[in-house]
């Protein structure tokens, strides 16, 4: 039997793989692309309805090819995501394979690569980029029992209103995602209630500059910053509605109940830590930091940007912060639903490979990991926090496709 031998096995035709395959080729390395299911799937179907890009169409996409049909400050919906990178590409060559999922990598015995075991059969590499993304296996807490009376779905099961059962519905999470759910909930006439923690809030946009701008101009994506890196935490900013600024204030005012983080259940009754006041208080303090920064970037650079005194006022406290709710009856709530929004957790156990640490996350150093010829694309912090957004993973797939071009001409040399 006969088994197909290629220089580098990209796994996933998401937006990492898509673009490993145009430095790959640039470089003349030959690749393919294996995807389990089309390209940019998760885009397709494992998103609601409504979502759009986190940026706007002038910055999130590469380089080489910009958003036609779009307006640059407009964020594209989803569908129109994903027909870009099956545009891209289409416009790239790209080696795709698209219905072939890989179940196993290990590496060869006494030789150098790696046997690739697919669902269509078994390929050599030299070397595989694991290009799979952050957003792999739902990730929510079991706090509340399974015959609680009410459903619990993930935000990637999550399509539309409609498909929620008649009631109220609590939404856990208070990034991008939670906070734009639960206002098309709101929007769609059902009682909501929205559980948050600590969260990361800046403005969406701030004197005629969306936030994507600012990130770039005051070194926000690259975070090379005399103080200590803050600890991860959502990341509330989205393009709902045409791009408004996530304000947990507003949405409570809007007749969102919001609450503090979700900590136990017992017995029917969720118990909340009280901490809503204090996340906020910190979600103001980052929101008013970018709008300082900014300001003293403008007046250093003098950049004819005009004031935007409004950006500086803030909502009175709704009751919900004022008189945070503690504990929640969901019978008496009426809540049929519990939407977790609540990220997502790795899933490599496809990969055998010394490539993990000992708590089984991938253990590398920009995308290049500690298992030599195997890469990782497109995770959180890869190298700066524009990894896993489109813009970033353009310009990490280079770095990694420059690597394995050295490596190849290592592995050629012969002494003369």
């Amino acid at each position: 039997m006969t088994v197909e031998k290629i220089d580098t096995l990209v796994v996933g035709a998401g937006q990492s793989g898509i673009a490993m395959s145009e430095h790959l080729s640039q470089m003349g390395i030959p690749h393919i692309v294996l995807e389990r299911k089309r390209v940019a799937e998760r885009w397709r179907s494992e998103r609601w309805d409504s979502l759009v890009a986190n940026g706007p169409a002038w910055h999130d996409r590469f380089p080489n090819l910009e958003f036609e049909d779009v307006a640059p400050d407009v964020f594209p919906p989803k569908e129109r995501v994903a027909k870009y990178f099956e545009d891209y590409a289409s416009m790239i060559n790209a080696p795709v394979r698209t219905g072939v999922e890989v179940k196993r990598v290990r590496r060869n015995e006494n030789r150098p690569g790696f046997i690739v075991t697919t669902s269509e059969g078994v390929i050599e590499a030299e070397r595989v980029v694991a290009a799979t993304g952050p957003f792999q296996i739902p990730q929510y807490p079991k706090i509340v029992s399974t015959d609680a009376g009410v459903d619990q779905l993930h935000s990637s099961a999550y399509k539309n209103p409609g498909q929620l059962a008649n009631g109220a519905v609590l939404v856990v999470g208070g990034g991008a995602s939670g906070s734009q759910i639960a206002e098309e909930l709101c929007n769609a006439g059902r009682t909501v209630y929205l559980s948050i923690g600590e969260h990361y809030r800046p403005p969406r946009s701030y004197r005629q500059r969306d936030y994507v701008w600012w990130l770039g101009v005051l070194g926000k994506w690259d975070e090379i910053k005399t103080k200590p890196k803050k600890k991860h935490v959502a990341f509330a900013v989205s393009g709902y509605e045409g791009g408004k600024t996530v304000d947990f204030r507003r949405l409570a005012h809007k007749g969102i109940t919001v609450l503090g983080l979700t900590k136990t259940y017992e017995n029917g009754v969720l118990h909340f830590e009280n901490d809503l006041a204090s996340n906020i208080a910190e979600g103001d303090k980052d929101y008013f930091d970018v709008l300082r920064e900014a300001d003293t970037y403008i007046e250093r650079n003098g950049i004819d940007l005009p004031p935007e005194p409004e950006a500086w006022q803030l909502l009175e406290d709704p009751e919900c912060i004022r008189q945070p709710i503690l504990s929640l009856d969901l019978a008496q709530a009426g809540i049929k639903t519990i939407l977790w929004a609540t990220g997502f957790k790795f899933d490599f156990s496809w990969l055998e490979v010394d490539a993990f640490d000992e708590h089984g996350m991938p253990f590398h150093k920009r995308g290049l990991s500690s298992e030599t010829g195997i890469y990782f694309l497109g995770l959180p912090e890869l190298t700066n926090r524009a990894s896993s957004f489109i813009y970033g993973c353009w310009h990490d797939a280079k770095y990694i496709a420059d690597h394995i071009m050295i490596q190849r001409n290592y592995v050629a040399y012969r002494k003369k």
